[in-house]
Parts: C-alpha cells; structure tokens; sequence
C-alpha cells in the first residue's frame, strides 16, 4: 500500500497551521454524517520553472459553490480570498520537481440538521510526479452510480464517493486498479475517480450529467480543445457494451488527467490512440504553459517565496478567459 503523505502545512481555521493542527471535532457533523463538499484542483510547474500555474480555479470555485448550496451549506469565502488561501498554501509546499494537487474541503463543523450550520475550509495539498498518466485496466462495477433524487452525483460531496470506495475495492480483487459505474438503467456514468471519455469512427463521446456523471470541468475542457482540433465531440448515453468494442478509451479528470485505458473487463483496445492521443498531448502543452489554449485559464503562482498575501495572476498570453 502507498504510504500516504503528510505535508508540513495545511489551511484550517482561516489560517496556515501545521499537519497535526488541523481537526475536528467528533461530534461535528463532518464527522457524524459526513457532511462536506469539496473540489480538487491540479497546479503544474510552467515550461520557464519560475511559475506554477493551477488549472481552471474560477471553474472549481464556482463549483465548489454550486455543491454546498444543494447541501445547504453556507460558503461565504469570496474567490479572492479562496485563490489567495490555495496560493498561501502551495507557495509554502511546492518543490521544484514535482507537481501538486489541492484538496478544497468545505467541513461543517457546527449546526444539526441543517439548523445552525457552520462551515469550516481547509485545504490541503499533497505532491504528484511530472509524467504523464500510463496506460491503465479497468473493469466494470457490480455498485450502481446514485440518482439524482437519491445522492445527485453533481453534488461533489464524500458521502458521494462511498460507492467509489466501495467499487474500488472490488477493482482491487479483480486485479484493476479503476472502475466504471453504471447508472440505474445499465449505462456508463463514470469512473470511480474520473469521467469516461470513448472513441468511435474518430469522435469523441461522454456520458451526459443527467445518466449520474459529475459536470466534469477537465471533460468540458477536452470538449474545447477537440473544438478547435476539429475533432467531433458528442455528449450522450453510453452503453456497457460500447467501452468494449471502443476505438480508444481515457478517463478524465483533475486527479487522473486524461489516462489512456488499455482494456476494459479484460476486453483489450487498441494500441494506437490517434484521436485522445493527441487531444492528451494538447492538453499537458496548455497546463504546461508551452503551447497556450484559451479553455485552460491558469492562477499562477511566483517561484519565488514571495509575501503570504500576495496573488499571483496569470498574463495576457496565458488568453485567460473568466468562468464566474
């Protein structure tokens, strides 16, 4: 088993505390019920080394705003102070030759019952390699994505991933390490972890929000840069059966990227990826910053340790369009 990571620093409690500082309290009903929604965002050291840039920030904010208004969570962070708080955080974690991921976690910490609600974010920020994701299997989960009027999978909450954890834990004992989740009706929703994206006669298709897939922001993502590659991208059902006779199969994701899937239920897929190969490769050139796209605005951070309050902003090559 990986051993997890314990970074020195996390935000907790409107401030920058150490690892050991940040906790709650058992009787919170973050704890007793779960009840937390949160975003994960990605941030990439630059092609120049002097910046590190996290993809798509407004996108996750106004997400992250979305999730806790279906749970009746207050949320009163302004997104200058959440960017600000996220920069804080990498500033005082980032090392040269790795990149890092964000956990945004909005916990309730007072309140019963949705009656004196109070909440609580804290982010924490955890190390990731530089390489690209490897080719990985998949199988097909025997648990079932939630319906909208049951857990909505839009709502990007814990509690939803229990299901995840759960399919996970069957992947393992089959020998995969991800998982697909089929909807009420036997169709594809999503991975475990990520959004399934699938290749036929060249076009690129994903399951809709409405057959339990979460809006994915890297998935809208992909949509436009397959836009302006002229490359075809379709947003409807997904039969089980279509992952295994697929052209090319990824996943996408913040955590996960755009991972290339080498078979699906032992079903094995082409080797060549020609269409979500490239689409890959013009993705990582925009969060790198070598090759810019107007759908990946980046929040850039300075290299150097500058003052805790001080946002870094991306410039006018970076084409950063506003999401809020």
């Amino acid at each position: 088993m990986a051993q997890l990571q314990q970074p020195e620093w996390v935000y907790f409690g409107g401030k920058m505390r150490r690892w050991d500082e940040a906790v709650l309290h058992i009787s919170t009903e973050a704890v007793t019920r779960g009840l937390n929604v949160f975003e994960g965002l990605k941030g990439y050291w630059q092609e120049d080394g002097a910046r590190f840039g996290i993809v798509a920030m407004p996108r996750h904010f106004s997400r992250l705003q979305r999730s806790a208004r279906l749970l009746h969570i207050p949320f009163e962070t302004s997104y200058a102070d959440f960017e600000r708080a996220c920069h804080q955080l990498v500033r005082a974690l980032y090392e040269p030759e790795r990149d890092m991921w964000v956990r945004a976690t909005l916990y309730v910490i007072e309140g019963h019952w949705g009656e004196g609600t109070v909440a609580d974010l804290v982010l924490t920020a955890y190390h990731q390699g530089k390489a690209a994701p490897a080719p990985i299997d998949i199988g097909v989960s025997t648990w079932q994505r939630a319906t909208d009027n049951v857990l909505p999978p839009r709502i990007k909450t814990s509690t939803n991933y229990q299901v995840a954890r759960l399919a996970r834990i069957e992947g393992r004992s089959r020998g995969y390490s991800e998982m697909v989740l089929l909807n009420q009706w036997g169709r594809v929703a999503e991975a475990t972890g990520a959004g399934v994206l699938l290749v036929r006669e060249g076009k690129v298709i994903t399951p809709p929000a409405s057959e339990g897939a979460l809006e994915s922001i890297t998935t809208e993502i992909i949509g436009d840069i397959c836009a302006s590659m002229g490359i075809e991208f379709i947003v409807r059902p997904v039969d089980r059966t279509e992952l295994y006779i697929a052209d090319e199969v990824y996943l996408a994701g913040t955590l996960a990227e755009i991972t290339p899937v080498r078979s699906v239920d032992d079903f094995s897929l082409p080797a060549e990826s020609p269409v979500l190969g490239r689409v890959a490769a013009r993705y990582r050139s925009a969060v790198r910053g070598t090759d810019p796209h107007p759908a990946i605005d980046l929040s850039v951070i300075a290299a150097k340790k500058a003052p805790t309050d001080e946002v870094g902003r991306a410039h006018a090559p970076l084409n950063a369009p506003s999401f809020l």
